[in-house]
């Protein structure tokens, strides 16, 4: 039987979503881990951030990070500054897209423990551990961890809020995360290899969970990159501009990839995105190139070809305006860091 249009159209629109999330995600080159498994008896509460020492070994110096939590059993609220809380529930994957300074506990309300007072020091290559309280209060049991990408700007980190709260749950990926996690904390406990490693890609499988659960909580009048992913016309034309950055295009070959006109799509576009086509390709252009000056030894000159550029002084000029640095310094900067 065969399934009406509209299911059709969702669907589809659905799978360009993913294709130009997907082209996202390999320029943000994200790298994870987890660092804390703690388990807490109400009352408590603590002030959470990721910090340079705990994402030490896997981010590189300035890298972006992205602080998280998941919640394996229990309850808690979680507040960012002076917001309101958010109660989280097992399956409840909390993510810090800024890795700003917040707060988590039974009752955010009360004062925050000292973290060095709770924390049980770690050997090498083991996890910091907390088994916090006396009571028969009700037990939170929670991983902590961290996404870093060497990107310094991002469409995608840039459309998401500080604080996202997905629930796991509900979703096909839920019942085998969640035993992915309690393996893990397992194998550290017996110190048997690579389990970092499979946190990492597991922790990558749930931001980009998080990120699908955003766009489909997004209200109808939402602007911005994820409500471009949403909208089929704009992600057909985003999958064609990233699978081919250095094809010259118009705004005119756009819109043909989009199905719409050139005025519509152009509209549509700047009014979504929040900049013309052209700006738009312009940027992703440099993203791409500074990912392959990161990663590749590839001459600047072979770098501006890739991405579109006949001419290595104007790919220059065009690099230093996005980035605030020309190719070669900037260059020079990542081989630093690394």
């Amino acid at each position: 039987m065969a399934r009406p249009p509209d299911v059709l159209a969702g669907t589809l629109a659905g799978l360009l979503s993913m294709d130009a999330l997907s082209d996202l995600m390999r320029v943000l080159r994200f790298s994870g881990g987890v660092f804390l498994d703690a388990k807490f008896r109400a009352p408590w509460c603590m002030d959470s951030q990721v910090t340079p020492e705990e994402s030490a070994g896997v981010a590189t110096p300035g890298a972006i990070l992205i602080g998280f939590h998941y919640v394996l059993d229990g309850h808690l609220q979680v507040r960012l500054g002076g917001g309101v809380s958010q109660t989280c529930a097992p399956g409840d994957f909390i993510l810090l897209c800024r890795n700003d300074l917040h707060r988590v506990g039974s009752d955010v309300a009360l004062p925050p423990l000292p973290p060095e007072s709770v924390m049980h020091k770690p050997g090498e290559h083991e996890l910091i551990r907390i088994d916090y309280g006396n009571g028969d209060g009700v037990v939170s049991h929670i991983v902590c961890g961290f996404l870093a990408s060497p990107a310094r700007t991002h469409p995608l980190l840039e459309s998401l809020p500080p604080l996202l709260v997905a629930n796991m749950g509900g979703r096909p990926c839920g019942e085998w995360v969640q035993s992915s996690f309690r393996y893990a904390a397992h194998a550290y406990a017996e110190r048997q290899p690579g389990v970092q490693d499979i946190l990492g890609r597991l922790s990558e499988l749930l931001f980009v969970e998080a990120v699908k659960d955003q766009i489909d909580r997004l209200a109808p009048e939402a602007t911005g990159w994820l409500a471009a992913l949403r909208d089929p016309a704009l992600a057909r034309a985003l999958t064609a501009l990233h699978a081919r950055v250095a094809h010259d295009w118009t705004t005119d070959q756009l819109a043909q990839e989009a199905l719409l006109s050139r005025s519509t799509f152009a509209e549509r576009f700047a009014r979504t995105l929040g900049v013309p086509p052209m700006t738009y390709l312009t940027r992703w252009r440099m993203l791409c190139a500074a990912q392959r000056l990161r990663e590749s030894p590839a001459s600047i000159a072979r770098v501006a070809a890739d991405v579109g550029y006949e001419s290595e002084s104007t790919f220059s000029r065009a690099f230093a305006r996005e980035m605030g640095v020309p190719p070669g310094r900037f260059r020079q900067a990542a081989l630093g860091e690394a």
